[in-house]
């Protein structure tokens, strides 16, 4: 998804009255636990089969290195707009 917001979705929001704009509110709010809920089953099922098969767990600094790895990665797949 566009990481900018969708000027027509703005527009609409903006034209709520407070209240409704409250409860659209809530319900982003709802639908962001509901996926961090469903990532932390699909995590925890995934470190199951991990535990099983006896793969040492990863250190805090192992953690930290690979998610750096990561983001580098993600920021070099990136188009440039320049």
């Amino acid at each position: 998804m566009n990481p900018q917001l969708d000027p027509a979705l703005l527009e609409k929001l903006q034209a709520l009255p407070p209240a409704r704009r409250a409860e659209v509110s809530d319900f982003v709010d709802f639908l962001s636990a509901k996926d961090r809920a469903e990532a932390l089953k699909d995590f925890l099922a995934v470190a199951d089969e991990v535990a099983k098969a006896g793969v040492p767990a990863l250190s805090p600094e192992e953690i930290e290195a690979e998610i750096t790895a990561l983001r580098a990665a993600r920021r070099n797949q990136r188009p440039t707009n320049r």
